[in-house]
Formats: structure tokens, C-alpha cells, sequence
């Protein structure tokens, strides 16, 4: 796996950052808390989703992006043959193989990288991933510690968690054993069950058969007494039916004599009241014209009081104008100014343009000697690396060998070819040392652009307090304009409210007003009784009509209960005729519903019986059924056991054949690292580590050495998962490994990476040691930002010291 460019955009504490990874060492250095190790989650995650995330999901996003602002991290690798760009959000995910999208969704890309990397999250991290202070996990471990570290990290505790289940599903098995056993019913219990269920069976149906023919006897005497019972009823009915009527034609002419005589009531009475309000009539005739009188004098008053509130509102109004007018003398003096203040205004835009263009050009001198700089010593690392590698070969094939250039041998000329390219090399050596310090020089603004930057802001200070001041003079400008056009519409409203004054009626008597009111007050008793007695002298007419009907209905009423009562008598029913023939039939039904009762509680019986015998055989056919159920858990039980055997001796094989794999694979690093000193490296029963120097133990180790040690135990256990995972060991992320090392002993660890660079061409290592990046390839600074509340990443590859020229890329 080969690591290309990293993105990340509100992630975590990142807005938007990228950085580029090449070959060769890379190191990601920065303060504790800065972000590093964020980047190692960025690429986890972007592979492998929110399983490779610390937290929820929602404590992905940058604590200050907005709400609805996406989450993104993009991740391009190669492996293999082929080259991958993953991008991932928080609700979506693509994946590019040689350009071209391959997966779409968030669990499809998932599980596409898995196959195409042939490792799920956590052998991913075991395998290119050495996390904080994990570079002597092994030393750090007692002897059952580090077999079950060996384990997890390789696989084997898979097999542990398979017998676990194993032995969790046989103990429950044996569980379950038990319990069928017990509740198996025993045989000869069930065949005498069987035996008396028959019996019951037999005696049962005798009984039915003899409540069957007492039953048929019932209904043949019930046959015989119903159609004198069913006459007997249509009769009784009728003759209630008639009765009903009867009664209710009775009730109906009371209720019409009733009627009649409130009638007569109520007729008498109109006719008195008729009477009664002639009597009124004159005590009645001036209310009419004191209510006309009343309504103009209540006109005249709301006109009065009209009145008043206009000429309220108008010395309210007077007032108002007193006031605009002394705004208006004050705003005209304030804006006498003005034409001044905007001369000003002018006068400082055009020097600070002028102040401002002096600044730009300050600054684009000092940006453009920074930009010649950085491109000049640029290039000279690159002039370095082909020269060098020039003069390496040449060196390598010797005054016989074939010069690149000219095709020929050297021969005497060889050494001092070397001088020249020597002589070469150093020239861009101290142009390389010079351009360094010239950017050290240009990494801060020269006093010229501070100093035409200062003079610039504070005539930008200047510009807009005059600015200010003029607006604030326009505003009392505009002020004075509105304050103009509300006085003269003050002026206008006032003529409005006089000639309102002006044509309002007057004469307004509150002395006649209250009399008025006093009179008609006196009169509203003589009034509403006037009323009740016009109300009910208005009915006569009505009343006579009305007791012209309810005579005529009276008359019907009687006629119908006259021919309801001969109806009655001709029927002839006789209620103890009807209680005889009642009783006849229901000792005919209570003799048929006792057989029925008798049929139904011997058929309950038979169908209760039938059904102890269907139990007695459904509880024999459950106990077969128990029985081939324990055979087949008892079998399942034994296969069980004999596989949580088989595990126990697998696993005891993988861990003794785990021992001699780590330690060839770890002598192989060794033997590479030391340049053939220490070719073998050996693991005890402990997992303890030997070097052996010519077969015998080393019985002292120096720190160097423990390290060396360390690393290449770790780096065969990476390899060992890799190979598993049919994936090649390219790439290794070594995340804060000096933490406990001095700086020899750092230096040593990188050196030792960089001998190894044929096994792992990208190695990246994060750590907040400032000293070690004088030994790396590229450098790339984290930082966090504090003002913006974000970690910023930049490269520091350009300014590596001059002394590294040699290994930069």
C-alpha cells in the first residue's frame, strides 16, 4: 500500500487540509494536541468508516463548522497495479479505481476497500499501525500476556472465541438434556391412562343413546300441544293491541276537552286586554314625540363633545409646531459644515489610496525576493541530486568503467573528473546555504512594508472618523429636510381642525336633555304594559279559530274509542283460558329442554372422553418425539466435545509453530539492519528475546541494540499479518515511538528505517521531537491555530538544512 495525498475538511479539528506523502521517510512532526494522530484516524476512517472513528458520528464534525457544513475526508493510495481515491462524508462515500467509481455508498466502499486490502479494521491498524509507546509492547508484557497479544494481533484469538462458543452451545446442550429427561412421561403410566379412558369411552356412548330416544319422545308431545299455543298467542296479542288503542283514543279526548276549555280561557282573556289598552291611549300619545326630541338632543351631544376633542387636538398640534421649529434652527446651523467635511472626506481617500498603493508595492518587492529565494534554492536541491548521483556513479565504476556522459573510460582522468563534480557539489552546497539564510532573512516583513503599512491604517484611521463625521452631517441634513415637510403638514392639519371647528352644529340644551329623559322614563311602565296588553289582544282572531278545531277533533276522538271497545268484545279472550292453555305448553317445552340438556351433557361427556383418548395418544407420540430429540442433542452433544477438542489442539499447534515464524522472519530484519553482525534472533518458551552473536546468546544488550531488538520483533509481526492478508508490507506508520529514547538513540531507530527502505519504501512517523526531522526525507508540520480554533498542516520539506540535501527527495 502506497499512501498519496491526505484531505481533510471539517474533520475533527481540521477545516480544510491536505497533505502530499511521498517514498522514503516522512515525518509529521508538531506540538502534543496539535492533530497528528488525527490524521491517522482520517485514514482509517476514510477506509473503513465509523467503526475506525473515536466517539459518535456527530463528534466527527469541527466543532466550529456550521451546522449544515459537509464532513470530508479524501484518500488516494496505489496498490498494486492499480491506483484508489476514496472520498467519504458523514452520509455518503465513493471509491475510484484508476479513475474510474467503482462503489457509491458508505457500507459498499467499506466493504470493497476490505477485499481489496484482505483486512478488516483492526488487522489494518496491527499491520501498517505502531501506536504510542507499542515499539517494546513485547518487553512490557509478563508470559501469558504476550501469547494472548501474539494471538489477538495474528488471528489466532478467533479460534479462542470459536471454542468459547463451542463450549457455550455443548454446555447448553447438556442444559438442555437435563430437562427433557425430566419431563419425559413414563410408559406404563400412559397405558393405564389408556385403559381407563376406554372404559369411560364405552359407558358414555350407552348414556347418549338413551338420552337420544327420551329426547325424541319430548318432541313429539311439544309437536302436539304448539298450534294450540301459537292461537292462543295471536289472540292474547290482538287483543293487548286493541286494548293499546283503546286507551290511547280515551287519553286523546281528555286531552281535547283539556283543550278546550284553555281555549275558552285564553279567548275570554284577549278580550280584556283589548279593553284594557283603549283605557291607555292617552297617556300614550306624547311618546312618540319625546323619543324624536331624544334622538336629536343625543345628536347635538356627540357633536359637543366632537367639539372639544378637535380643539384639544389642535392646541396639542400648536405645540408640537413650537417644537419642530426649534429643531429646525438647530439642524440648519449643524449643517452649515457640511460642504467642508466632504472636501475633507475626499482629501484623505485619495492619500490613502495613494498610501495604500505604496504598501502593495512594498509588499510585492519582499513577496517577490521570498518567492526567488525558495525557487532558487529549489532548484539547487534538485541540481545537488543529479549531480550526486552523477558523481556516485562514476565513483562506483572506477577509472575502467564507461562514463555516462561521454560513453568512454576515464581511465587517469577519473579522479579528476571526481574533483570537478566535487568542487560542483560544494558550489551549490554554499549557494543552497546562502538562499537558506536569505529565506530565514525574508520570513518576516522588512521595516519598509511595516512602516508603509503603518502610514497606510493610520490614514485608513483617519479616513473613516471624517467619513463618520460627514454621514452623521448628511443624516442632520436629511433630518432637516423631513423636520421642514412636518411642519408644513402640522400646518396643513391645523387649517383642517378649525374649518372642522368651524362647520360643527351647536345649540346643545343639557337642561332639556335631562328632562326628556326624565318624562320618557316616567311613561316605560305605561309603555311595556301597553305592550303585553297589545300582544295579547292581537290572539282573539287566532283563539276562535283554534277552538273551532279542537271541537271537531274532540268529536273524532270520541267516535274512535267507541268502535275500539266493540272491537275488544267481539275477540272473546278469556285470561284464564289463555293461562291453561300456557301452562300445557310449557310443561311440554320443560320436558323437551331436560332431554336436550340430557343429550348435551352425555355428548360433552362423549366428546370429553374422545378427547382423553386423542390426549393419552398425542402424549405417547410427544414422548417418541422427546426420546428421538435426546438422541439427537446427546449425539450433537458428543460432536460438541470432540470439537472443542480439536480446537484445543489446534490452537496449541499454531501458537508452538507462531514462536519459530516470528523469530526467522525477526532474524531476516536483524541480519538486514546489522549488516550480517547479528544474523539470528531468538524466541523462549517466554517469549523473551535472544540475540544470538555466532549461535551463542548475547547474554548483554546494549540500548541500541534492545531497540534494534524491539523494532524488528514488531516489523515481523507486521509482516506475519500482512502475509496472512496476501497484501505486501510497503508501508509502515510509526506514531510517537521516541517518547522514552534519547536523541542518539532516535537518531539510531531512523537510520536503522532508512537501511530498510527496500522493505518499506514509505515509512511515516509522527512525533512532537523537533531533533529527528534532520534525518528525514520530507518534513510536514501540524500546528494549531488558536485563533481560528483549527490544526493547519504545511510542508517543511524546503527548509531542511542544507547538511540534508543529500537525502531530501
Amino acid at each position: 500500500m502506497r499512501l498519496h495525498r491526505l484531505r481533510l475538511v471539517n474533520f475533527r479539528q481540521y477545516a480544510d487540509s491536505e497533505i502530499v506523502v511521498g517514498p522514503g521517510i516522512t515525518g509529521i512532526i508538531g506540538p502534543n494536541g496539535s492533530g497528528k494522530s488525527t490524521l491517522l484516524e482520517a485514514i482509517a476512517w476514510a477506509i473503513y468508516g465509523n467503526p475506525a472513528a473515536r466517539g459518535d458520528k456527530e463528534g466527527i464534525r469541527n466543532l466550529r463548522a456550521k451546522p449544515r457544513s459537509s464532513v470530508r475526508v479524501e484518500l488516494e493510495f496505489g496498490l498494486g497495479a492499480h491506483e484508489y481515491r476514496v472520498v467519504r462524508g458523514l452520509h455518503g462515500a465513493e471509491l475510484y479505481q484508476d479513475g474510474v467509481v467503482v462503489a457509491n455508498a458508505l457500507t459498499e466502499v467499506t466493504a470493497k476497500l476490505e477485499r481489496v486490502l484482505g483486512m478488516r479494521h483492526d488487522e489494518f491498524f496491527s499491520t501498517y499501525f505502531t501506536g504510542q509507546k507499542e515499539l517494546a509492547v513485547m518487553a512490557s508484557l509478563g508470559k501469558t500476556e504476550r501469547a494472548a497479544f501474539l494471538s489477538r494481533v495474528l488471528g489466532y484469538d478467533r479460534l479462542r472465541l470459536a471454542q468459547e462458543r463451542v463450549r457455550e452451545r455443548r454446555n447448553a446442550l447438556a442444559s438442555e438434556l437435563r430437562g427433557l429427561e425430566a419431563g419425559l412421561p413414563e410408559s406404563a403410566r400412559l397405558e393405564a391412562e389408556r385403559t381407563a379412558a376406554a372404559a369411560r369411552l364405552d359407558e358414555v356412548r350407552r348414556a347418549t343413546q338413551a338420552a337420544d330416544a327420551q329426547r325424541a319422545a319430548a318432541e313429539r308431545q311439544f309437536a302436539r300441544v304448539e298450534p294450540e299455543w301459537k292461537e292462543w298467542v295471536e289472540r292474547e296479542k290482538r287483543v293487548r293491541s286493541l286494548g293499546g288503542d283503546r286507551r290511547m283514543a280515551e287519553q286523546a279526548v281528555t286531552v281535547a276537552r283539556q283543550e278546550c276549555q284553555r281555549l275558552d280561557r285564553e279567548l275570554a282573556d284577549a278580550l280584556n286586554a283589548r279593553e284594557q289598552l283603549k283605557q291607555l291611549g292617552p297617556e300614550l300619545e306624547p311618546v312618540e314625540r319625546l323619543k324624536r326630541e331624544l334622538g336629536e338632543l343625543e345628536r347635538l351631544q356627540q357633536e359637543e363633545a366632537a367639539r372639544r376633542a378637535d380643539e384639544g387636538q389642535l392646541e396639542e398640534l400648536r405645540r408640537s409646531m413650537a417644537a419642530v421649529d426649534r429643531r429646525i434652527d438647530t439642524l440648519r446651523a449643524a449643517t452649515a459644515t457640511l460642504a467642508a467635511a466632504e472636501r475633507e472626506v475626499l482629501a484623505l481617500a485619495q492619500r490613502l489610496e495613494a498610501a495604500q498603493r505604496a504598501a502593495e508595492q512594498q509588499r510585492a518587492v519582499w513577496v517577490r525576493e521570498k518567492e526567488y529565494a525558495a525557487t532558487r534554492r529549489t532548484e539547487l536541491l534538485r541540481q545537488y541530486d543529479d549531480l550526486k548521483e552523477q558523481r556516485d556513479k562514476i565513483e562506483l565504476l572506477g577509472p575502467e568503467g564507461e562514463c555516462p556522459t561521454c560513453r568512454r573510460p576515464l581511465g587517469a582522468e577519473h579522479g579528476a573528473v571526481l574533483g570537478i563534480l566535487d568542487r560542483q557539489l560544494q558550489a551549490i552546497v554554499d549557494d543552497g546555504r546562502f538562499f537558506r539564510q536569505r529565506l530565514e532573512q525574508l520570513a518576516q516583513p522588512p521595516a519598509a512594508v511595516t512602516t508603509a503599512e503603518a502610514e497606510r491604517d493610520t490614514l485608513r484611521d483617519e479616513s473613516r472618523r471624517a467619513s463618520e463625521r460627514a454621514g452623521e452631517l448628511r443624516a442632520q441634513a436629511e433630518e432637516l429636510t423631513r423636520a421642514t415637510q412636518e411642519r408644513a403638514g402640522a400646518e396643513r392639519r391645523a387649517r383642517d381642525l378649525e374649518a372642522q371647528l368651524r362647520a360643527r352644529p351647536t345649540g346643545y340644551d343639557s337642561q332639556r336633555h335631562d328632562a326628556v329623559r326624565a318624562e320618557l322614563t316616567r311613561l316605560e311602565p305605561v309603555v311595556l304594559e301597553a305592550a303585553k296588553l297589545a300582544a295579547r289582544a292581537e290572539r282573539a282572531e287566532s283563539l276562535v279559530r283554534e277552538a273551532e278545531l279542537a271541537e271537531q277533533a274532540l268529536t273524532t276522538h270520541e267516535r274512535r274509542a267507541q268502535e275500539l271497545a266493540a272491537a275488544v268484545a267481539a275477540e272473546r279472550f278469556s285470561e284464564e283460558a289463555f293461562a291453561t292453555a300456557r301452562e300445557r305448553h310449557d310443561q311440554a317445552a320443560r320436558a323437551l329442554r331436560e332431554a336436550e340438556l340430557a343429550v348435551a351433557e352425555t355428548r360433552g361427556e362423549l366428546v370429553a372422553a374422545e378427547a382423553g383418548i386423542r390426549e393419552v395418544e398425542r402424549r405417547e407420540r410427544e414422548r417418541a418425539a422427546r426420546e428421538r430429540q435426546i438422541a439427537e442433542r446427546r449425539t450433537e452433544e458428543r460432536l460438541h466435545h470432540e470439537l472443542d477438542k480439536a480446537l484445543s489442539d489446534l490452537r496449541g499447534d499454531l501458537n508452538a509453530a507462531m514462536r519459530p515464524e516470528i523469530a526467522e522472519l525477526a532474524s531476516g530484519f536483524l541480519a538486514d539492519l546489522t549488516d550480517g553482525r547479528y544474523e539470528a534472533l531468538d524466541l523462549n518458551e517466554d517469549y523473551l528475546i535472544t540475540i544470538l552473536d555466532d549461535g551463542l546468546p548475547k547474554p548483554v544488550l546494549s540500548g541500541g541494540e534492545e531497540d534494534v531488538a524491539n523494532l524488528v520483533l514488531r516489523l515481523a509481526i507486521s509482516q506475519m499479518i500482512a502475509e496472512r492478508a496476501g497484501q505486501p508490507l510497503s508501508l509502515l506508520v510509526l506514531d510517537e515511538i521516541f517518547g522514552s529514547l534519547d536523541e542518539s538513540r532516535r537518531q539510531h531507530v531512523v537510520s536503522l528505517l532508512r537501511r530498510l527502505g527496500d522493505r518499506f519504501p514509505q515509512v511515516i512517523l509522527i512525533t512532537h521531537i523537533e531533533q529527528v526531522r534532520e534525518g528525514l526525507d520530507r518534513v510536514i508540520r501540524v500546528e494549531y491555530d488558536a485563533a481560528h480554533g483549527a490544526s493547519v498542516v504545511r510542508d517543511d520539506t524546503a527548509i531542511l538544512g542544507a547538511g540534508d540535501a543529500g537525502v531530501a527527495a
